[in-house]
């Protein structure tokens, strides 16, 4: 390997360090955002049981064939059955059961007819039957007028008509959110065995930064790296902390690591990698005490981000990843090197993002020092229904300090190694960010 590293050499070293986190059983609740370790098999039907979908009577179909406005059904009522009913009357000819929604098919019914389309139980006409319907509930024993035919099987929701049993409810590999976690619950499940979100904890360094809020004296900036790194790690589904600034100090910088320790499962620094006379970052982790673990800094043929750091450290040899300090360079390093890392860790495919062909926007070439691959900011088009290819234009310029042009951009434009320039119109390979 030459003295320096190409992106994708950097990331496999990267991954080569990082194992997906060991299975726990949670909570539903506590299982949003996590990782399914096993096949979910349905264990009943579902729904487990014939129910209706609307307000009304059920009925045979047969006594209320041909029924209309001019010629209606006339039923006996037999009573209510309300949703959790355990015992329903059967409907035998010339009878009807109200029904509220969600509640078990009575037997001897082959489907409902909506209130609306009855008189409501009270012996008149269709004029406004839901009123009627609340107002004056048919009693066991009275009469509904039925002014429309059904089929059978209408507005029931029959029994398995979602998922039948035994059939496979999730996939190992899904990440569960809202719908995932109200599917376990609906079938019974209240809890399930995941692979955790990893806790990553963020750092950046420098004593020029100030927290956002706070008065800036001379030579001060505001510190943005540990927000947007942490904002990134929480939108790639870990469970984010962020430390805040760690001055230019060696042992201070030192026994903020240590301490994190013990509630990371990746550590992110960002600043300090170059080669400055103040790069605490590299100069404290290059030379760790015998049993704290190693991390290897290195130049990589990419731009932003051409300084990168990345060891196992602690007793627990806990992945850390030393980032450049320009946002954008933080930015970029965070989307190719720690994302992949984060979904390593929760057991998700694919790690990396998905590169998609686009064609390129604008007016001017876009141009890129030899030997490196570049990522510029781009705005995004998919392509339309039917196509393709979308299309990519450069937002803001190639410096890596320029943040105002990243909060714009929703994709990575890549340019490869051994392309200079690209001409308006050519095909590039976009990344698309979240």
């Amino acid at each position: 390997m030459s003295d320096t590293w190409s992106v994708d050499e950097h990331l496999e070293d990267v991954l080569r360090g990082v194992r997906p986190l060991e299975p726990i059983e949670l909570q539903l609740l506590d299982a949003q955002g996590c990782v399914l370790v096993d096949d979910v098999a349905v264990p009943a039907p579902l729904p487990p049981f014939d129910n209706s979908s609307m307000d009304g009577y059920a009925v045979r179909t047969v006594d209320v064939e041909g029924s209309s406005p001019e010629y209606p059904a006339v039923l006996t009522v037999l009573g209510d059955v309300a949703a959790g009913s355990d015992a329903q009357p059967a409907v035998g000819p010339g009878q009807a059961a109200r029904i509220m929604t969600g509640a078990p098919l009575p037997p001897g019914a082959e489907a409902v007819v909506p209130v609306e389309w009855t008189d409501g139980g009270t012996g008149g006409g269709p004029a406004d039957a839901m009123t009627a319907h609340s107002a004056d509930p048919a009693a066991a024993g009275g009469e509904v007028r039925v002014h429309r035919a059904v089929v059978p099987g209408q507005h029931v929701r029959a029994r398995g008509s979602d998922v039948e049993a035994g059939t496979v409810a999730l996939r190992a590999g899904t990440v569960l959110g809202p719908p995932q976690i109200g599917l376990l619950a609906a079938i019974g499940r209240g809890s399930v065995t995941v692979r955790p979100r990893p806790r990553v904890v963020v750092l950046s360094t420098g004593s020029e930064l100030v927290p956002p809020g706070e008065r800036l004296g001379p030579g001060r900036i505001h510190d943005s790296n540990s927000f947007v790194l942490t904002a990134a790690a929480r939108a790639a589904g870990a469970l984010a902390y962020r430390v805040g600034a760690v001055t230019d100090d060696a042992d201070t910088l030192r026994s903020t690591i240590e301490d994190q320790l013990i509630r990371a499962d990746i550590l992110v620094t960002s600043g300090g990698v170059s080669v400055g006379a103040y790069d605490v970052v590299k100069e404290t982790l290059s030379s760790l005490e015998e049993g704290a673990g190693r991390v290897e800094f290195r130049r990589l043929r990419m731009q932003p981000g051409k300084p990168q750091g990345f060891g196992l450290v602690g007793p627990d040899r806990t992945p850390l990843l030393a980032l450049p300090g320009n946002p954008v360079s933080a930015y970029v390093s965070f989307e190719l090197f720690v994302r992949p890392a984060i979904r390593t860790l929760m057991g998700v495919q694919p790690v990396r993002r998905t590169p998609v062909p686009a064609r390129l926007e604008g007016t001017e070439p876009l141009r890129s020092p030899a030997g490196k691959r570049q990522f510029l900011r781009g705005a995004y088009e998919p392509p339309a229904p039917g196509g393709k290819t979308g299309a990519v234009r450069a937002v803001g310029g190639a410096g890596s300090h320029l943040i105002a042009a990243l909060a714009q951009a929703d994709a990575l434009i890549v340019v490869p190694e051994e392309t200079e320039e690209l001409a308006p119109g050519a095909e590039v390979e976009v990344l698309p960010l979240d």
